[in-house]
């Protein structure tokens, strides 16, 4: 078996596996296997890049096990028309699954290293819906909203109000609520005009977010 069958092989596993843990979502199931996150992982952890599992990358953060990411990507019931924000670009492999979904993906992170690495993955995935920027998340990024999605990748007591307000009527916001070094609940938002109706979707562990941009990373 060559390289790219043993991958493809690999990859039809991955998805078959995912359908076992309850994704039921063709259109994000299809996403998912049309991103090779072997692209995504450290070398170093390739042997664990269809696995399940959530994996270390650089600057301390975390990448989301990929029945996570479905689930997550899942619950912004996305189409065709729909521009993203995502808070956390980490490794970018979220930003890439939801490329595949949305018209437009605007990604940000506080850690410039990660950013400049993310975007040359777009890149060679020839991604080009898709907007890296270095910022705080916190803050978001008015300048290319509002957003019909917006999903925060890290744990927030609190949804900030600033991402409320980039967010369609209508809109769906997803995100980790809850303390850092806890558990954490994965809710969504959507935006009616009474305020945000909330649902909890499961018990996650996420890093938290943090303001400003980091310094030297």
């Amino acid at each position: 078996m060559s390289d790219s069958e043993a991958e493809r092989a690999e990859r039809a596993a991955f998805i078959l596996g995912l359908r076992r843990r309850g994704i039921r979502d063709l259109a994000v199931l299809r996403a998912l296997e049309l991103v090779p996150r072997a692209l995504f992982v450290d070398p170093t952890l390739r042997r664990h890049a269809y696995e399940d599992v959530a994996l270390p990358i650089a600057c301390g953060q975390t990448m989301s096990q990929p029945s996570l990411v479905a689930i997550m990507t899942e619950a912004l019931a996305l189409n065709a028309e729909h521009t993203v924000l995502e808070i956390g670009t980490g490794s970018g492999y979220q930003a890439a699954v939801l490329s595949h979904l949305a018209s437009q993906v605007v990604t940000m992170d506080r850690y410039r290293a990660l950013v400049s690495e993310a975007q040359v993955r777009f890149k060679v995935l020839g991604l080009r819906n898709v907007a890296a920027f270095v910022g705080d998340g916190m803050a978001g990024l008015p300048g290319r909203g509002p957003y019909d999605r917006i999903m925060v990748t890290a744990a927030t007591p609190e949804v900030p109000p600033v991402l409320v307000d980039q967010l369609k009527p209508g809109g769906i916001l997803v995100a980790p609520i809850g303390e850092p070094q806890q558990v954490q609940t994965l809710r969504k938002f959507t935006k009616t005009p009474e305020g945000l109706a909330a649902a909890d979707l499961m018990p996650v562990r996420f890093v938290p977010l943090i303001s400003g941009v980091a310094v030297t990373s």
